[in-house]
């Protein structure tokens, strides 16, 4: 029986084989300074109270289009749906997928209360991906394990994937996804409305 962990991880690269070229041996040093200090950044854009909500959405998005493979993720969740989908909604399913992703954690980042990020380890998962290990320490409570994979573009480190205490957000928001278009009837509109909706109640917040 194949392991759920091994088989997600290499649907995971099939799905980015097609993205931008890779460098042909990742740092893995590099990889974990990478995620330190994109989290760290994040963590003082985000935790910043005095700055005004749209000027930290807009800050967090550049650091989110700057950090993660948005393409890859995107094309990735949506899975066997992406060949299906014209060219005018797949520019927009991208589009909203950004918005969705930039609005959800900027509001949980705004619930920032003093966590810190500790990275503990990397390791080579598949041929061109690296899984850097690290926790959130918590003011109250044991820390909460968070991986995240990266793989090296000729434009520097990009992630494809954060994992939750083993739970992959591409992978369950793929199942999602999917359950939206499956009672769409199959069609990548239903989604896409479901998308607009969610993204406008998101920024009226």
């Amino acid at each position: 029986m194949i392991d759920r962990r091994s088989f997600l991880a290499t649907a995971i690269v099939a799905a980015i084989a097609s993205a931008p070229s890779v460098a042909s041996s990742a740092n893995p040093e590099a990889a974990k300074t990478f995620v330190r200090n994109l989290a760290n950044e994040a963590i003082e854009v985000m935790g910043s109270k005095g700055t005004p909500n749209p000027e930290r959405i807009a800050k967090f998005r550049e650091l989110f289009k700057r950090g993660f493979d948005v393409e890859a993720i995107g094309r990735f969740v949506l899975g066997r749906y992406w060949r299906d989908a014209t060219e005018v909604e797949r520019q927009e399913y991208l589009r909203l997928f950004e918005d969705l992703i930039v609005h959800t954690y900027a509001g949980r980042f705004s619930e920032y209360s003093g966590e810190t990020l500790t990275v503990l380890d990397v390791r080579p998962e598949e041929d061109r991906v690296l899984l850097v290990t690290s926790h959130v320490n918590r003011i109250a409570g044991p820390p909460i394990r968070l991986d995240w994979r990266v793989v090296e573009r000729d434009s520097g480190f990009k992630i494809v994937d954060v994992v939750v205490e083993a739970v992959s957000m591409s992978v369950t928001q793929r199942s999602e996804f999917a359950s939206v278009i499956q009672r769409g009837g199959g069609r990548v509109s239903g989604l896409l409305a479901a998308l607009r909706d969610k993204t406008k109640s998101l920024q009226t917040r």
